[in-house]
Order: structure tokens, then sequence, then C-alpha cells
């Protein structure tokens, strides 16, 4: 197969797991090479995403490596062998590299859950609000720049059919980002999609007692098999991907005390509409 330039965060998904793997049965890449036949370049450029790898092949790999776990495996010959190209690659060499990044989780998720502190979640912005949102950013962004990213944006919204858990704290609800009638629609927004059958929204209100996670902001990206999970935390040049079984579990937990801190759904969506109305 030939050498990618550059490849996606799925394909370096896959090369990470497959040296995991490797590693945990106490193998060099010289000694996997060797049993596969290939040379100890090829196998380096796979499990560094650079070169694909047959089924066949990972399935060998995989015996070799005394791996007994099924539903993993096979989950690993679904990311080597899906030829998908996404929507998101019209937006290669247009947009950095971590939106597409975003766009391929999405598609392949088999659920989301956001925390958020400072600012709605970006798949339930309104597109003022995801407008502002960008706005704000320094240096500036030019005009196309600016639509570029609020149009991936909607489109990562229309195209989203997983189910989304969202917990979001009081303050994003009040910092404007723009004017009072940009708020007023998002609000109002959240109101409506609150009663969506695949998103459950809670909120964190100001005067919860001994809430001590408002650092906390996360989206948690369900895989085709836990193992295949990951979490994406906002960082200065983009979304900075997190996919190691300790972390992971750690913000598992995480997202299950935030969520039990919470208002429930039904008492949510009322404070919503309560902060609306008093706009």
């Amino acid at each position: 197969m030939p050498t990618r330039r550059e490849p996606t965060a799925r394909q370096l998904r896959l090369g990470v797991e497959l040296r995991k793997l490797r590693e945990a049965a106490g193998l060099t890449a010289r000694q996997a090479a060797s049993l596969l036949g290939v040379s100890n370049v090829q196998i380096s450029q796979i499990e560094a995403g650079l070169s694909g790898v047959s089924e066949q092949r990972l399935r060998r790999l995989a015996s070799h490596y005394a791996c007994t776990d099924t539903e993993f495996v096979n989950a690993l010959v679904a990311m080597a062998t899906d030829r998908t190209r996404g929507w998101w690659e019209d937006y290669r060499g247009l947009l950095p590299t971590p939106f597409l990044d975003l766009a391929e989780l999405d598609h392949h998720a088999a659920f989301q859950r956001d925390v958020a502190i400072l600012y709605v979640p970006g798949l339930l912005q309104t597109e003022n609000y995801a407008r502002c949102v960008f706005s704000s950013r320094i240096p500036e962004l030019t005009t196309e720049e600016l639509e570029l990213r609020v149009r991936h944006r909607l489109t990562r919204q229309e195209l989203a059919t997983f189910p989304h858990d969202v917990v979001i704290h009081e303050a994003a609800l009040r910092i404007r980002v723009g004017d009072r009638a940009t708020a007023q629609a998002q609000l109002d927004h959240l109101v409506e999609v609150a009663g969506a059958d695949r998103i459950t929204l809670r909120v964190i209100p100001f005067d919860l007692d001994g809430f001590s996670r408002a650092s906390s902001t996360m989206t948690y990206v369900g895989g085709a098999v836990p193992k295949l999970d990951t979490v994406a935390r906002d960082a200065p040049h983009g979304a900075l991907l997190i996919d190691s079984e300790a972390q992971l579990h750690a913000y598992r937990a995480r997202f299950r005390k935030v969520e039990a801190a919470a208002l429930d759904p039904d008492r949510s969506r009322d404070f919503i509409h309560r902060l609306a109305k008093e706009l």
C-alpha cells in the first residue's frame, strides 16, 4: 500500500492500537515483521498510520499478539478496511486538520457526552452563536475562514444521529458571546433540542453546593467498542484527542460524577426556559 503523507486521526488511532497490542505481547517491531513476513519498516509505518493494512494481515497480527477479544479485532478490521470519503474531505486544505478529525469522529460515533463550562457545545450552537464564538478568535479570521468554520459546524449538527448526553454549567448559559438577541435565540434553541429523543440535557446551576469540577470541559465520543472511545479536549491549536485506556476510564468516571450532580432533564429544561424569560 502507498505511504500516506497525512494520516487521519482514525488511521493514526488504528496504528496506535496495533502498537499497543504488539507491546502487550512483548514483541519488537522486527519480531512482528518476521512473523508477518514483511520488513520492520513496514510494521513501523503501519503503527504510525503512514501505511494501511489488509484485513488478512491485521487478523494475523492479532493472532500473533494473542489478542482474543474478537469484538475489538473486528472493530480494528472495520477501521482498516473503511474506504469512506466523508463530507469533511471537502474541507481538507481549507480548514485545520482537527476540524476534519472531529467530523470523522462524529461519523463513527456510537454516542457522545459533553461537559460544557464556558460555551454551549458546538453541536448545540445556533448559527449566530457559532459565528460569535469563531469571531472572538485571536488572531482574527478572515470572512472566508469564519464562514467555512460556521458551515462546517452546522453540517456536523445536521448529520449527527448518535445519542448525545450534555451537562452544561449555568455559566455557559449566561455568558453572552454575542448580543441579547443571540443569547435569547441560543437559549430558546436549547429548550427545543432538550426535548429531542436522542439528546439528554442537564444543567449545573451556580448554587449547587460542593461542585468542584468546573474545569472538566470535555467531549467524550464512544467508539465501536469501549477501547476505541476518544476524549476531545480544547487545545490552543485545535482539539486534543485522548485515547489511553487509563485516561478514558478517568473521564468516564468524571462524567458520571458531573452528571449525577446536575439537575434532571425536566428541571434542566425548565431552568433554561426561566433564563430565557429573564433576558
